[in-house]
């Protein structure tokens, strides 16, 4: 049934077409007799993982991007998912970089996009999380960032104020210095500016009062020895989490021809393309951190074996998002019966 929908909504543009798959998930599950043919199932126990001090019902999470305001953080839950991330937020709202800026690579199940932190900003993401439901066992994600006119010497600024505003309504952060759509963001990864950052949020997560996890989102292009110097603050702040990885702007090995990439332009890239490289990086941070530091995987899931492929690699929870979009919820029953049946 979702192939049958999704060949209809790949007549539209990806931007679009996702906006109206939003709105149809919504009317659905709004209607109580459609909502119990969609609505998944409770989770079975063995599903259960407990990290950074939180419980979470089941270990597939939605990628930060797809719900950038918060506004269907309710329906991915009751579609499965046992944790979604929420953003990237930035202070003020922006409208992101010049559409189009989502484009699709359907012979690579692939996405390139280059949205740029389209947001309404961190006060209006806060009012809608304010109406979550509190009986609910879905864990939230914050993934916070900076807005494109604030130079990286203010950067920490801004993550301090997005930090203080969602810190009332989510269960953990996700520092996002790893897009390739916000100018000289990636700079940030940089040993140095990085520890700054990271140790300014860290204090501030003390004085606001009950810690909350702080994760760190990585790009899968970053060196070994860049990876080294990630494995070395994780321990030394120390870090509750990584999330390994963000899209890349290598374009390597795709069948898509060099005119349609070139006609594109910049962007990051997700989907199939990077399943190798993103499950190199967990590996490669696994065999230093150990259990110490969790790795949350993402980049590439496409099917069951892959969300597989991402665990045995060192990953503790998985994300989806270009897999999402290609397979549909039916990706998410997919892993669970998966890990049930592994035991």
């Amino acid at each position: 049934m979702y192939r049958f929908f999704r060949s209809l909504l790949f007549i539209l543009s990806p931007e679009r077409a996702h906006y109206v798959s939003v709105s149809l998930i919504k009317f659905v599950l709004a209607v109580p007799l459609l909502r119990n043919l969609l609505k998944s199932k409770p989770d079975d126990p063995s599903l259960n993982r407990t990290l950074f001090g939180l419980k979470f019902s089941n270990p597939i999470g939605l990628a930060a991007g797809f719900d950038k305001d918060a506004r269907c953080f309710q329906e991915m839950g009751a579609l499965g998912f046992g944790f979604v991330e929420i953003g990237t937020v930035t202070p003020l709202p922006q409208s992101g970089n010049p559409k189009p800026r989502l484009f699709r690579l359907k012979s690579d199940q692939a996405i390139i996009n280059r949205m740029g932190f389209n947001n309404e900003g961190v006060i209006s993401v806060a009012e809608h999380l304010a109406s979550r439901d509190s009986s609910s066992r879905l864990i939230i994600g914050g993934n916070i960032g900076k807005n494109k006119w604030t130079p990286n010497e203010k950067a920490t600024e801004d993550y301090l104020k997005v930090f203080t505003e969602l810190y009332p309504h989510v269960d953990y952060f996700a520092v996002n210095v790893s897009s390739p759509n916000t100018e000289n963001l990636r700079a940030l990864q940089d040993k140095e500016p990085l520890l700054n950052l990271l140790s300014a949020l860290k204090n501030l997560n003390l004085e606001l009062g009950s810690p909350k996890p702080i994760l760190l989102k990585i790009a899968p292009d970053l060196s070994n020895e860049q990876l080294d110097d990630i494995v070395e603050i994780a321990r030394t702040l120390p870090l509750d989490g990584i999330i390994a990885t963000n899209t890349t702007i290598s374009r390597n090995g795709l069948k898509a021809s060099s005119e349609l990439i070139s006609s594109i332009g910049a962007g990051g890239l997700s989907g199939k393309p990077i399943t190798e490289r993103s499950t190199e990086v967990i590996r490669y941070l696994h065999n230093q951190l150990g259990e110490v530091i969790p790795i949350i995987g993402v980049g590439g899931i496409h099917s069951k074996e892959d969300a597989l492929e991402k665990l045995a690699a060192g990953a503790s929870l998985v994300q989806l998002y270009t897999g999402f979009i290609y397979e549909g919820p039916t990706l998410i029953a997919d892993i669970k019966q998966a890990l049930i049946k592994r035991g």
